[in-house]
């Protein structure tokens, strides 16, 4: 039975992390959603988000993105390839629902199925 929580372990929490992925990414973009990843040394994805306060004034709006970036994540976790993660919200995702950004974010996880 597989385990679906959204542990410590599976978030980028450094900034020595983020620096890592930031070095030598590959990219998959969208209007929305720019998502950054990089190969780590575990046998595990990790998660790291960028939603910025210049780009979405509202904390409310940044959280519920954030949440539901979590989610995506934590569903299709055990399926992707041991890689780190960082998905940077745009401008234009305020203009979309939460169901449409999960379709986006779906897609872009199928990129990197094991």
């Amino acid at each position: 039975m597989l385990n679906y929580f959204f542990k410590k372990k599976s978030r980028l929490l450094k900034s020595k992390n983020f620096k890592y992925v930031f070095s030598n990414p590959y990219s998959k973009n969208t209007f929305q959603i720019n998502v950054l990843s990089r190969f780590n040394l575990l046998d595990y994805p990790r998660l790291g988000l960028s939603v910025s306060r210049k780009n979405i004034k509202d904390a409310y709006k940044r959280n519920t993105i954030k949440r539901v970036i979590r989610e995506t994540f934590r569903l299709l976790q055990h399926e992707l390839i041991s890689m780190d993660f960082i998905v940077i919200a745009k401008k234009n995702i305020i203009y979309l629902n939460n169901k449409n950004i999960m379709s986006i974010l779906e897609n872009i996880w199928s990129n990197y199925h094991r």
